[in-house]
């Protein structure tokens, strides 16, 4: 603890930096819950992207054999050639003071390509690894968030355990220090006081009770 002046100026000063302190807390600890609260909606919200996209797999499992004949075509044909993705559109978001990145949607180069070099399955299988590649796109959006959020409530947190493991009781110490000093100045000052005027009173004669 940094050492305080003893005087009616430094008590002062530090009351009103009690009274920020403790105005000042409320706000950041209402932050610290709002940012817990968003972060755990966020990560509830992924895991249910995820549980829809590995159904959506699982129900391409009835053409596995997708992947084995997708090997066999030529390196232009592979559907990873005819899947490609353009960009991932996001806007501009603000949760408790935080930007972060919002999901809008994702486009994917016109590739076009004959459908009688493809099986049957072809048309289905674009559609679905497009939902998929949509899935990771929003998933990665959100754990981004999840990120960024989750570094403004570690510093939130501390700033939180700073004011109340430290500021105030630091604060409150200092007032308590400075008071005791001051009221023992002022009794010691009282006591000075009658003791000067009995000697006065001395000197001129006077009987003192």
């Amino acid at each position: 603890m940094a050492a305080v002046k003893l005087t009616k100026n430094e008590q002062k000063k530090q009351k009103d930096q009690l009274k920020q302190f403790q105005r000042y807390l409320p706000t950041l600890q209402l932050k610290k819950q709002q940012l817990q609260m968003v972060i755990r909606q966020i990560e509830q919200e992924v895991e249910r992207l995820r549980t829809l996209q590995r159904s959506l797999v699982q129900d391409l499992q009835s053409w596995v054999a997708v992947f084995a004949e997708n090997r066999s075509f030529e390196d232009q044909q592979r559907l990873d050639k005819i899947v490609v993705v353009d960009k991932v559109v996001k806007a501009k978001g603000n949760i408790a003071g935080v930007a972060i990145p919002v999901f809008k949607e994702l486009t994917f180069r016109d590739i076009a390509y004959d459908i009688d070099s493809y099986p049957l399955w072809v048309d289905h299988g674009v559609r679905s690894l497009r939902e998929i590649a949509r899935y990771d796109a929003m998933i990665a959006t959100l754990e981004k968030q999840v990120e960024l959020l989750g570094r403004e409530l570690r510093v939130t947190s501390q700033r939180v355990n700073l004011f109340e493991k430290v500021k105030i009781p630091e604060t409150k110490e200092n007032i308590r220090k400075i008071g005791i000093y001051l009221g023992d100045q002022q009794t010691a000052a009282v006591v000075r006081g009658k003791i000067a005027k009995k000697k006065l009173v001395r000197g001129t004669g006077e009987v003192v009770a």
